[in-house]
């Protein structure tokens, strides 16, 4: 009797004799255990294609909005390298831990926050890991933190399409994703490359949150588009998802960011917290 083989690559057999192999009838899963005194009921990625659009603060955003409606929120700040949720909170380490694992800080809003700030001697030291350690330490604050309770974690991921957002995709129960973009003129590849990402490790995109929208004067109240026309309706239209929201450049963002925004309000994520209510 011939020894039955699993196909080890997609040139090595054809669609049709892929039917039968083993790993394709049972195919593996990745997904890591949570700590076994967390109970997580949705977990939400916010993720770019590129750097600079302001997803950790469109994530934490999202996350006091959630907090002032009476959700149990928590933030895992996955930016591992350029992490910034304990800065925006005003949060110090070190965290506590014991035998049964890792406790995350508390906002003064009551948001659960852990990130790799809060494990470092010094929160200006720099990270300086390989790829795969990283991605261990995402795992990690997912199997080793202490979540208790949560309606909602958010978890803010580094930007692009490499080893964090792929372990987080492939190692925790991702329930959809919210995609952040600025309105440049790459913006289109670089919402499509995340996007396309999401879909096939068939996570799905709850919509698009467009950054940096334009610029109010203060005099007249014009809106000046800063960084050129906004085409984020296309793009959103064209690849079957919502606009969540538009936000402008607002010096009040910076100055909440700053160690202050537990008591911040994002009034242009609305429709955002529609779609993660449902």
């Amino acid at each position: 009797m011939a020894e039955e083989k699993s196909c080890s690559s997609a040139s090595s057999c054809s669609r049709e004799s892929c039917e039968g192999c083993p790993s394709k009838q049972n195919p593996q899963s990745f997904l890591v255990d949570a700590n076994v005194y967390s109970e997580i009921k949705k977990v939400i990625g916010v993720v770019s294609g590129k750097g600079g659009v302001g997803k950790s603060m469109v994530a934490a955003s999202m996350a006091n909005m959630l907090a002032s409606k009476g959700y149990r929120v928590g933030i895992l700040d996955a930016d591992i390298t350029g992490p910034s949720i304990p800065k925006m909170y005003g949060l110090k380490g070190p965290a506590m831990a014991d035998d049964e694992g890792i406790y995350p800080m508390l906002t003064e809003n009551d948001i659960k926050v852990m990130s790799v700030n809060l494990m470092l001697p010094d929160e200006e030291s720099p990270v300086i890991w390989r790829g795969p350690v990283i991605a261990n330490m995402v795992k990690q604050f997912w199997s080793d933190v202490i979540w208790g309770e949560l309606d909602y974690l958010l978890v803010d991921m580094p930007p692009g399409t490499g080893d964090v957002p792929l372990t987080v995709f492939q190692s925790l129960p991702v329930d959809g994703i919210v995609i952040v973009s600025s309105p440049q003129d790459l913006v289109r590849m670089i919402v499509k490359k995340a996007y396309n990402m999401a879909k096939t490790m068939n996570i799905p995109v709850l919509g698009i949150v467009e950054n940096y929208s334009y610029l109010k004067c203060p005099d007249c109240g014009k809106e000046i588009a800063v960084f050129g026309e906004s085409h984020i309706e296309e793009i959103a239209s064209e690849l079957g998802t919502e606009v969540l929201g538009k936000m402008p450049i607002d010096p009040e963002f910076a100055k909440a960011a700053d160690g202050n925004f537990a008591a911040f309000t994002n009034q242009y994520l609305d429709k955002a917290m529609e779609v993660l209510r449902k």
